[in-house]
């Protein structure tokens, strides 16, 4: 079976200026490290759920933030793009997905949509210079607009670049992707919704990538992992958080969701496994069984400890067990949904295993798949529900498939965001465990009283546009097939200024949605002073009467999270609203009566043209041919000559 899937794993990765940045905490500690302020609380972060090159669906999240009263927190939220060799393709065969956060580099800030990765250690933006950088969502980092960027000096801790001036990273990755570039330090601020202040942070400024990192939709990796370069790590080392971060991904069908950097008490219920982090570098767990419908698996337990042991990795899509304990798990699926019909998965190039019949509804998977469960070294269990290891068949309604996988020939246990969609996944990295809890990721977001939508760059800016808050992402799948999408869009260009560019800016849309031109049209348009209000509306292609309501959500998807990008003359835009109308359900003369009142009329016109035919008809021979009695008189002829 061909490969699939993001594998950030494998990259531990040949680096250059690893031990960079231990000298200069060592420095730091000589300065009086003992006196060290104690750490604020957490930082939040929103998660964006996004699809790369090849698999499904997966669900992203939003993540609650208890602080620990001490410590600042970074909160960021989490967003789901949905991207298929390079471009946004709802409806291709098969999706992969990952998760990427806003974060803003220098001053003034430069805004770049991450990849939140807690398989890489490294945080990369392609570099203005980069000649070989794929086209990405936002524009390249710029040094010489930053006032405050100044480049990792070439020193003996680090690998150097040509001309011995400057530091230089790579990475390697699992999939055949690969990252280079020089290390550069600047401001990163994490948006107005963290109480966690600008921070100075080493990053690599991309000069070539390649494979997946080059045609995906995101700017670069936000590295989560152990390592002197990773961000966590800095911001520890700082003191300005503690050494603990937590994610929390969305179900199956909502998007978005939540990161956040910095302690938090557990909340009630959530089970716990020991993390060893001499045993591997990766975020490693101590699973012992694999439970199925309430029935372990007829395994050895030491199969789930061979080389890195059971990783979780935030930057993989699905789930991969190794060989033996794939088939007993197959199996085991396979033996419970008898009353399904098995088909061919989305891709030919894949021999997924999909399932026909189960319907639409995600809260109803559990009545048909059975329940899972992975049962932790200290006899503690997480229990997974039938959307924590299904993915949506794109090809077909009502259709789910298998989203673990063989590991090839690799003894590790890899479990990918699939395995923690609607969990609270908390890295206590300072107490060497991992903590998992159930919970309605979507509505994370919303117990941390933190209102608006996606995080804004730090501005000084206090125009007109402040009282105008974003549009959500969408929630969840709607149980309808959709006949309009009307969305609110606030534009900051005078309404002169913008008029004549309107059908461009259509165009534009169309483009970036990858939908047809003639879908998207103008619906209202206000003049809001130094900006304009309009309204769109974002109609099915004209041979379908209606469209898909995943295409319908992953278009809402695209904007909310500003993966549309306008032309610099038209300046910037928020999503203020944004709505789903179902198609409308009209009886048999609702739909026809347009035709029908045609066809009256046109009978009508027949019947009087006949008529008046007729009428003419009689008239004329009637004239040609009138009646005389007989015995009245007649003009005399005279008869003519021989």
């Amino acid at each position: 079976m061909a490969s699939r899937g993001r594998l950030r794993l494998g990259s531990f990765e040949a680096v250059a200026a690893v031990l960079l940045l231990a000298a200069a905490a060592s420095a730091s500690a000589a300065a009086g490290s003992p006196d060290r302020p104690a750490p604020g609380p957490p930082l939040v972060l929103p998660l964006t759920r996004s699809y790369p090159n090849a698999s499904r669906l997966l669900a992203a999240s939003r993540r609650r933030v208890l602080g620990d009263g001490t410590r600042p927190n970074a909160r960021m939220r989490l967003h789901d793009d949905l991207l298929t060799n390079g471009s946004v393709q709802l409806e291709f065969s098969c999706v992969l997905a990952y998760y990427t956060t806003r974060l803003y580099i220098g001053t003034p800030p430069q805004e770049f949509a991450l990849i939140v990765d807690s398989g890489s250690t490294v945080t990369y933006v392609p570099c203005a210079s980069c000649e070989q950088c794929g086209n990405h969502q936002d524009p390249r980092f710029q040094p010489d607009l930053s006032s405050s960027y100044s480049p990792v000096k070439c020193n003996v801790d680090c690998t150097c670049d040509n001309d011995k001036n400057q530091c230089t990273y790579e990475r390697q990755y699992a999939e055949m992707s690969s990252s280079s570039g020089v290390l550069g330090e600047d401001i990163v601020s994490f948006g107005k919704e963290s109480e966690l202040k600008p921070q100075r942070a080493v990053f690599g400024c991309e000069n070539s990538e390649t494979g997946d990192l080059f045609s995906q939709h995101a700017d670069g990796i936000m590295g989560l992992g152990r390592g002197q370069l990773s961000i966590m790590d800095q911001l520890v080392d700082k003191g300005v958080i503690s050494d603990s971060f937590s994610l929390c991904y969305g179900g199956m069908d909502i998007g978005g969701g939540a990161m956040v950097l910095g302690g938090m008490p557990a909340p009630p219920g959530m089970v716990f496994s020991r993390s060893d982090p001499v045993r591997s570098p990766y975020y490693n767990i101590e699973l012992k069984e694999i439970h199925v419908a309430g029935k372990a698996l007829r395994l050895d337990p030491r199969i789930f400890d061979s080389k890195h042991g059971t990783v979780l990795d935030s930057g993989t899509t699905y789930a991969y067990l190794p060989e033996q304990a794939f088939v007993a798990f197959k199996d085991a699926v396979t033996s419970k949904v008898h009353p399904l019909k098995k088909i061919r998965g989305p891709d030919p190039n894949y021999k997924d295993i999909c399932f026909a019949g189960a319907g639409r509804n995600v809260s109803q998977l559990s009545e048909v798949f059975p329940d899972v469960d992975m049962v932790f070294g200290n006899g503690q269990k997480l229990s997974l529900s039938p959307e924590n290891y299904l993915f949506r068949h794109s090809k077909v309604e009502g259709a789910y498939c298998l989203g673990v996988f063989q590991n090839g020939k690799d003894p590790t246990t890899l479990l990918g965001g699939i395995v923690v969609r609607n969990t609270l996944v908390t890295y206590d990295r300072h107490n060497e465990k991992i903590g998992f809890w159930k919970t309605n990721c979507s509505e994370l977001w919303d117990r941390l009283h933190i209102n608006g939508g996606p995080s804004p760059a730090p501005s000084s800016d206090t125009g007109s546009q402040a009282d105008m808050s974003p549009a959500p992402a969408p929630s969840g799948l709607p149980e309808f097939d959709v006949g309009l999408i009307t969305v609110d869009m606030s534009i900051n260009v005078t309404y002169p200024n913008l008029k004549p560019h309107l059908h461009e800016l259509a165009e534009l849309i169309a483009k970036e949605l990858d939908i047809d031109t003639r879908q998207v049209r103008v619906m209202n348009v206000t003049s809001l002073g130094n900006s304009t209000l309009i309204r769109w509306g974002i109609f099915p292609d004209g041979s379908d009467n209606a469209m898909s309501n995943i295409r319908a959500m992953g278009i809402i998807s695209r904007l909310t999270q500003h993966n549309v990008k306008l032309p610099e003359n038209l300046g910037s835009y928020q999503l203020l609203e944004w709505n789903v109308q179902p198609l409308s359900r009209r009886s048999w003369f609702q739909e026809h009566v347009v035709s029908i009142l045609i066809g009256i009329l046109l009978v009508i016109l027949i019947t009087l043209s006949a008529f008046l035919a007729l009428l003419v008809w009689r008239k004329k021979f009637r004239g040609q041919t009138a009646y005389r009695p007989v015995d009245s008189p007649a003009p005399e002829q005279e008869l003519q000559p021989l």
